[in-house]
């Protein structure tokens, strides 16, 4: 079997890579989703046993005032277990004080059906863990905004070559050694210009070169803090 190299690795890593946020947010949603029509429906239920529990307790009081004794048999005429002692009886003045039934958005969310949207957020849970887990192979694999430099060559994650100049090689690999990605200004001119004593056009023009070719080769992008530093961050 043909040993998978390490520009081989990169290439297939990144492609499950681009994937982990869309699958992460497709199974959010989805939990998401499944909740709220589980809470709706739910929420049907209990509205339709509460109206017919009250419509039987003022039939057998044959009074539309509510007393200790019709919120006891408002509670026996309930169907739904769950209901008992958790729904009440309140006045509704805009239909002349009759009484209405109500409960809590917590109660209707216990007796709704939960474990599906559960499996699901666990699931995405999992795959978030998963996708965290898959960027720091990513890292380890040395690739970061979609390019890797290997043996002096920036390698997108097609296992293309960039072709760079050999200026803007020179300043994409400044860029890419540093700790934190960034560089002053001063600290450019003073590497790639140590002779010139203002190298501040020539080094706007070869960032404008370079920024286009970096953006459409990767995922990465040079920002410029007020002309005072440059510095290499994802999109």
């Amino acid at each position: 079997m043909q040993e998978i190299n390490k520009e081989d690795k990169i290439i297939f890593t990144t492609m499950k890579q681009r994937y982990v946020g869309v699958v992460f947010l497709a199974l959010t949603i989805a939990s998401g989703m499944v909740s709220l029509n589980s809470y709706k429906s739910t929420e049907v239920l209990v509205t339709a046993d509460m109206n017919q529990a009250l419509a039987k307790a003022l039939e057998e009081q044959q009074s539309d005032v509510i007393s200790a004794d019709t919120i006891q048999v408002f509670n026996n005429h309930l169907q739904i277990e769950g209901l008992r002692g958790n729904a009440v009886l309140a006045v509704d003045t805009k239909k002349g004080f009759r009484p209405r039934p109500q409960v809590s958005t917590a109660t209707i969310l216990s007796l709704s059906d939960q474990r599906p949207s559960m499996i699901l957020w666990s699931m995405a849970l999992l795959w978030g863990l998963f996708g965290l887990y898959q960027h720091r192979r990513l890292s380890l694999l040395g690739l970061y905004g979609g390019l890797t430099l290997q043996e002096g060559r920036f390698v997108n994650a097609k296992g293309s070559e960039v072709k760079l100049t050999p200026m803007q090689q020179q300043l994409m690999e400044m860029l890419w050694q540093s700790p934190s990605h960034q560089l002053s200004k001063a600290e450019i001119c003073d590497a790639l210009w140590p002779k010139k004593p203002d190298a501040s056009e020539t080094l706007y023009t070869l960032i404008r070169r370079l920024k286009p070719i970096i953006e459409e080769q990767s995922d990465l992008k040079i920002e410029s803090d007020r002309g005072k530093s440059y510095s290499l961050k994802i999109r």
